[in-house]
């Protein structure tokens, strides 16, 4: 893989901010026709050759990073310590956003896309998360004093990119232990005909009811109670949030069957993470007034941040969302099938 690396000279210094991001382009064959940008930035306190090693975040559509407010909500999170220090490596959206982020079979090497009224969605899906798992973490790692180690590797996207993010965290788990999923397009399906077809053929739900388990990436999922106004399946709760729940807590077809979620799987689980904090393996957590844009991915970002790798052990942070360490997940020792409720 070629790359050409813009580098800036790193200051020797500790301060609450971060240094100012590191950019390289990189090629992504039968991802983009032109190289990629990648955005790193650097913790507080960050020196070459110190011998200190950092976990790492990955970011999907790095180029809302402003929009969202990704620096300025670390610095805020470095300054109170609420947050550990991290490398964060914010990755430019595929040239084709929505061929590049979606769905992807690792075992059988290819994607998965969904037909929508957009167009497919996800064509590019396997080409883009073995990029990102063989080209662009070898590189981060070969470039930046990262630990090496699935549990300081972690994931986050927002919307397509989200889904993305969880689908490459289900399948390479020996890459990334952790991920963030902000209002994941979980409705994406194989059978877009009509509303009983796409909650039938939803591809994520799928992904999990027909493989094991991965050993074990633990899952941030996180959503606005004003995302849309539609309810597919009559039962008072927008799409969004209810394909969010009926993937981790399984759910029952019109024709009466039950399928698989990621409790069945053994998986315990926090539907109401904001709620209440615990070390569950996927927890949910609620945006009140949340919608789908960046103003509201940037409120969720201080609980996931402090999810992820935060400093307040048992203790609700400062936004009163909640955070735990990076341990691998409590799998749940007597999980018995049963879908929880939705609310």
């Amino acid at each position: 893989m070629s790359a050409v690396l813009a580098l800036c000279l790193l200051p020797i210094f500790v301060s609450a901010k971060q240094l100012d991001p590191v950019v390289a382009m990189l090629d992504a064959p039968g991802v983009s026709p032109k190289p990629m940008r990648v955005r790193v930035l650097l913790p507080p306190g960050y020196r070459a050759h110190s011998g200190v090693r950092y976990p790492t975040l990955y970011v999907n559509d790095g180029q809302d990073m402003e929009a969202v407010g990704l620096q300025a909500t670390l610095d805020d999170l470095y300054r109170h310590h609420d947050i550990r220090p991290m490398i964060v490596v914010a990755i430019d959206m595929p040239q084709d956003r929505m061929a590049g982020y979606g769905v992807s079979d690792r075992a059988k090497g290819v994607s998965i896309a969904a037909p929508t009224k957009y167009g497919a969605v996800g064509a590019n899906a396997q080409a883009y998360s073995q990029w990102l798992v063989q080209s662009l973490v070898p590189y981060v790692d070969a470039h930046w004093q990262t630990r090496r180690d699935a549990d300081s590797r972690w994931l986050l996207g927002w919307s397509l990119g989200a889904i993305n993010a969880f689908s490459v965290g289900w399948q390479y788990p020996e890459t990334f232990g952790k991920v963030g999923a902000f209002s994941p397009s979980f409705w994406l399906s194989t059978d877009s005909s009509d509303a009983k077809a796409v909650r039938a053929t939803r591809i994520a739900h799928a992904l999990v009811e027909t493989a094991p388990p991965p050993a074990y990436s633990r899952f941030f999922f996180a959503a606005g109670d004003a995302e849309e106004k539609n309810d597919r399946d009559g039962n008072g709760i927008i799409d969004v949030i209810d394909d969010l729940l009926d993937l981790m807590n399984g759910w029952t077809s019109g024709d009466g069957r039950t399928h698989k979620g990621l409790a069945q799987l053994g998986y315990s689980i926090n539907s109401d993470y904001g709620a209440h904090a615990d070390d569950s393996a996927a927890v949910f957590y609620r945006l009140p007034g949340g919608e789908h844009n960046q103003k509201s991915w940037a409120r969720m970002l201080p609980a996931f941040l402090q999810w992820v790798d935060g400093t307040r052990k048992g203790m609700l942070p400062r936004n009163k969302s909640a955070m735990k360490g990076h341990s691998r997940p409590r799998l749940s020792a007597d999980a018995d099938g049963k879908q929880a409720p939705h609310s």
